[in-house]
């Protein structure tokens, strides 16, 4: 099983942003973070997400652990009713992030994905960590990797 937290940060909103994301993969961690400029903390938050399961070539199950609703709740239910009601969302508005939605729901199609929510800025060393990893790539509009054990 492979387990992954993600995290997205914006310094203003919009304004630059970061993301992050850590993999937990047997005896190993990887973790990536990158930085866009005028965007949004939820645009961070699915491109952390889009970004985390790209860099899976696996087929395990994937644990996706995210502290922000908005992506949870978006990819587990609100996109069935998105697609069916041709993007539309629950305001009669369009889906903000449509692009990055529909990447998201491709990806989370193919690979085997089950997402949980974790409270932010508590107790999970690693949520932590890809929060720390996000806001750093925000604040120095940077990209960062490691690889090791």
């Amino acid at each position: 099983m492979i387990e992954i937290f993600t995290d997205g940060s914006c310094l203003g909103n919009p304004g630059n942003g970061g993301w992050a994301f850590i993999v937990k993969k047997k005896d190993s961690i990887h973790s990536r973070s990158g930085y866009a400029i005028d965007t949004t903390n939820n645009q961070m938050e699915l491109t952390a997400a889009i970004r985390a399961i790209e860099f899976i070539d696996s087929d395990e199950v994937i644990n996706i652990f995210t502290d922000s609703n908005y992506v949870k709740n978006g990819i587990t239910s609100w996109i069935k009713k998105w697609k069916i009601n041709n993007w539309i969302n629950s305001s009669k508005q369009p889906v903000k992030n449509k692009k990055l939605w529909e990447r998201l729901d491709e990806l989370n199609s193919t690979k085997h994905v089950k997402w949980q929510w974790v409270k932010a800025h508590d107790t999970n060393t690693f949520n932590n960590r890809v929060d720390l990893l996000a806001r750093q790539s925000a604040e120095n509009l940077t990209e960062s990797s490691f690889d090791g054990v």
